[in-house]
């Protein structure tokens, strides 16, 4: 059984499960403006179920002052409930835990373990979009989801689900260091450099941005931190960024 080791980080907004076998999956919650967004494209989508339902109504003769008593208000109640209440239960069934608007957002319904949603979770946190609405316009849903440290509305409480993020992030290509390191310059760099694994980090952000920065600036911001690195090997240097450069490629298993 995978077990919740925790609550979702203020900073990434990221949850974590871990498995039986002790191996932990990251989940990136859906905020409730990612939420909201989907609600909107999928509300487009209901509105033009409903509209296409009316007209095929209308061609079939039952409005107008030759139809049947209430049979052309028959029919779009009919049409009302099952695109109200049958829609997401169909779409979370049929894809896996989303519905078109999700889909369109990259987000995805799961259980609060992570595992994928089933039709009790799907019929309950649908049941329960009634008590969200209220008073008006999700109003109960919307304050209970930003309390909420998993952003979740009342059905996802019910039924111990989440919705989560599946955008992908762009993978990020090898930091390149200009001009290319020299022998020489690394002589005098500790073959191990003692950087922990949060400063290694910090020096590859600001690697990653400085060919974004002027040369002064890019100087200006390295200066911050260079004199401390410089102090802990015993290290003398010229520019403060080339410093960080070499530190950044000898601990990175860079070639001398």
């Amino acid at each position: 059984m995978i077990q919740n080791t925790g609550h979702p980080s203020s900073f990434d907004t990221t949850v974590e499960v871990e498995t039986p076998e002790r191996i932990r999956f990251a989940f990136r919650l859906a905020g409730p403006a990612q939420r909201a967004a989907a609600y909107g494209l999928d509300l487009l989508i209901r509105i033009a179920v409903l509209m296409a339902v009316m007209i095929a109504a209308s061609l079939a003769g039952f409005f107008g002052p030759h139809a049947l008593a209430g049979v052309g208000g028959g029919v779009m109640a009919l049409a009302l409930f099952f695109v109200e209440w049958g829609y997401y239960m169909l779409c979370e069934g049929l894809m896996n835990g989303q519905s078109l608007g999700k889909r369109a957002l990259f987000l995805r319904v799961v259980r609060s373990d992570g595992l994928p949603i089933g039709f009790t979770e799907s019929l309950l946190r649908n049941l329960l979009r009634a008590a969200d609405f209220l008073p008006v316009g999700y109003a109960l849903g919307l304050v209970v989801s930003w309390l909420d440290p998993r952003f979740r509305r009342l059905g996802d409480l019910a039924a111990s689900t989440m919705v989560v993020s599946e955008r992908k992030d762009r993978v990020l290509g090898p930091v390149v260091i200009r001009p290319p390191v020299q022998r020489s310059e690394l002589e005098a760099i500790p073959m191990r450099p003692p950087l922990r694994e949060d400063e290694l980090d910090a020096i590859e952000l600001f690697l990653r941005r400085a060919e974004a920065l002027n040369p002064s600036r890019e100087d200006e911001l390295a200066e911050l931190v260079a004199p401390v690195f410089a102090r802990r090997m015993l290290l003398q240097y010229g520019r403060p960024s080339r410093l960080l450069g070499l530190l950044y490629h000898r601990a990175r298993g860079g070639a001398p």
